[in-house]
């Protein structure tokens, strides 16, 4: 995120859930990364692509999410290149989603 323009408050916690909870993501939703950003909360490898669109957008949703880890996402690529396919999420309320955006 630093590399394309933002400039993270980074906070380590041992648990995330408690902030998962807080932001309305439902476990099977989570990852190991959660931040805020314009009223938007974005969970996990979120490319930050998808977090400039979000922002231009606007759409009424809670934020966006990959869950898990994928590999060849921000922060998960692979020194021999390999990538899996994966979709970044737009959380609704109550832990609905749509493809917000396709990768890989």
């Amino acid at each position: 995120m630093t590399r394309a323009g933002y400039r993270p408050q980074v906070v380590v916690v041992e648990d995330v859930t408690p902030f998962n909870n807080r932001y309305g993501v439902p476990f099977e939703l989570s990852s190991c990364h959660l931040s805020t950003i314009g009223g938007y909360v974005v969970v996990g490898h979120t490319p930050p692509t998808d977090v400039a669109r979000l922002l231009r957008e606007r759409p009424k949703a809670l934020g966006l999410t990959v869950p898990g880890m994928p590999l060849g996402s921000p922060g998960m690529e692979m020194p021999d290149g390999r990538r899996e396919a994966y979709a970044t999420l737009l959380l609704l309320p109550g832990g609905k989603t749509r493809v917000f955006a396709q990768h890989g």
